[in-house]
């Protein structure tokens, strides 16, 4: 199932060992194959520009579980498929909540992708592609190594919409890029290119337009052949450098602090992004204006003529 998603990466293929095994669920919502050490995991909800739902930030869990709990599986490489990485949690289904006061006490529970998981055990490499936004960004950042194409596109989308980070972005970004860079994608919902994801040390590689996939295959397999103890180790202690032993606790208060967001507000801005609002990353045209008389007076003029 994987090498139909490699025919523009030429040269990975040589290095994957044949002997395979694959995983799927019932829906395929999440693409599941272990190819020698590298399980790869992939969201599969192409027409959603795989923006997920409950249901499959359920699989999505499942699967990085079964891949940790797997001892013939040293890294893992997670992407998207049809041409895009994911584009952050599924709004339609935050917009169609109807007990806007059945979750008061644990509101993240609505439009978190992956509730439960503070950190990886295993090294996991992001293969990404179009769009990498809002809670798709905060996915890659639970990664350790980010391979971008150089089309694609990251951001911090749900700004637009007054809808939290609540995955970690708000932990793992200002360790990433520093605390004035994370904040400015953090305040400003902007966009970032590849080559300004790199600069800012976003992301570890700029690949071509679909090779990322095979790029981040690559860089797992030169991975998986290092002694794993030792790497593993290594990783951990650099991981508790970066937070100061407090990763957990930091984790835990962005999620708290999100709750005191009401969920109605998260729901408004869920029903302006279907409507059309904000589309593309755009920034402008947020808010209804109120137009002066004379305003009113020639656009209603202008209308009468067309």
């Amino acid at each position: 199932m994987i090498f139909k998603h490699l025919q523009r990466s030429v040269s990975t293929v040589n290095y994957i060992p044949r002997t395979m095994s694959t995983r799927t669920n019932d829906k395929n919502n999440i693409l599941v194959e272990r190819l020698g050490e590298v399980t790869t995991i992939g969201t599969n909800r192409p027409d959603k520009r795989n923006c997920i739902d409950h249901e499959t930030a359920e699989m999505l869990e499942n699967a990085i579980a079964d891949f940790e709990k797997d001892n013939d599986a040293h890294v893992g490489v997670l992407y998207g498929t049809g041409g895009n990485f994911c584009a952050g949690f599924d709004f339609d289904e935050i917009a169609n909540l109807e007990d806007l006061q059945k979750s008061t006490t644990d509101q993240k529970a609505q439009f978190s992708i992956l509730q439960s998981r503070k950190f990886l055990r295993k090294p996991m490499i992001a293969a990404l592609s179009g769009y990498a936004v809002a809670g798709g960004l905060e996915l890659a950042l639970l990664c350790d190594l980010r391979v971008m194409e150089e089309t694609a596109v990251v951001g911090l989308y749900a700004r637009r919409f007054g809808v939290p980070l609540v995955d970690g972005g708000t932990v793992r970004l200002p360790a990433v890029v520093g605390l004035s860079r994370a904040l400015d994608l953090i305040l400003t919902g902007k966009s970032l290119n590849a080559k300004e994801a790199f600069e800012w040390g976003l992301v570890n590689r700029i690949v071509a337009c679909g090779t990322s996939l095979g790029q981040a295959l690559q860089l797992a397999v030169c991975l998986a052949k290092f002694p794993q103890e030792c790497l593993s180790s290594d990783r951990d202690s650099a991981y508790n450098s970066a937070f100061s032993q407090v990763y957990a606790d930091l984790i835990k208060y962005e999620k708290d602090n999100a709750d005191n967001i009401s969920l109605k507000s998260i729901v408004e801005g869920a029903k302006k992004f279907i409507s059309g609002v904000g589309k593309h990353g755009k920034t402008y045209n947020l808010r209804e204006r109120d137009y002066l008389d004379w305003e009113k007076e020639y656009n209603q003029t202008a209308k009468s003529k067309l």
